[in-house]
C-alpha cells in the first residue's frame, strides 16, 4: 500500500515538473499583428479602439480622428498614405472642456463622434459633448499645435 502511494506521488511530481519545464523551454512569443499584407490587407485595419472614426484625404495624405470621451490628451490624429498603415501623429486637444467639470473623471462623457474636415488651407474638427454642446478646434498643420477649442453651439 505504501509503495502504491509513493508511486502515485512520484508520478504526480514528475508530471508537474515536466509541465513546468516544458513551459520554461517554450515561452510564448507574440505574433506581431499587421494590417499590411503587401498587395492586400486584413481586418481590422486598426488593431485598437478608435470609436466613431472619421477620415479625410488632403492631397496624397489621409487623416483620421476618433472619439476620445473623457481622456486627455484627446482627439487622436492618425496619418496614412494608403488607408491601411496608420500612425498616431498628434492630438487635437490637450484638455477636455470645460476643464473644471472634467477635473474629475467622468466616464463616458466628453468628446463624442468628431468630424474632421479640410477647407481653404485649414483642418477643422467638430465634435459633440452631450452635456455642453458642439465644439470646434482648428489648425493649418495637423501635426502641429491645434488652436484651443471653442464652443460653437451650446447644448
Amino acid at each position: 500500500m505504501k509503495k502504491n502511494i509513493l508511486h502515485i506521488i512520484t508520478i504526480i511530481l514528475v508530471s508537474a515538473a515536466s509541465v513546468y519545464l516544458n513551459a520554461q523551454e517554450k515561452p510564448y512569443v507574440s505574433e506581431v499583428w499587421t494590417a499590411d499584407q503587401g498587395k492586400t490587407y486584413k481586418n481590422p485595419v486598426l488593431y485598437a479602439d478608435y470609436s466613431d472614426p472619421d477620415a479625410i484625404r488632403v492631397g496624397e495624405d489621409y487623416y483620421m480622428t476618433a472619439s476620445s470621451f473623457n481622456e486627455a490628451p484627446g482627439l487622436p490624429i492618425l496619418h496614412s498614405k494608403d488607408m491601411v498603415n496608420w500612425k498616431l501623429v498628434n492630438y487635437a486637444v490637450t484638455d477636455v472642456l470645460p476643464a473644471d467639470y472634467f477635473s474629475v473623471p467622468k466616464r463616458g462623457d466628453g468628446i463624442w463622434a468628431p468630424s474632421i474636415r479640410f477647407h481653404k488651407g485649414e483642418f477643422y474638427i467638430y465634435w459633440g459633448d452631450p452635456d455642453f454642446g458642439i465644439y470646434m478646434a482648428k489648425t493649418k498643420d495637423p501635426l502641429g499645435e491645434w488652436e484651443k477649442p471653442v464652443l460653437v453651439m451650446e447644448g
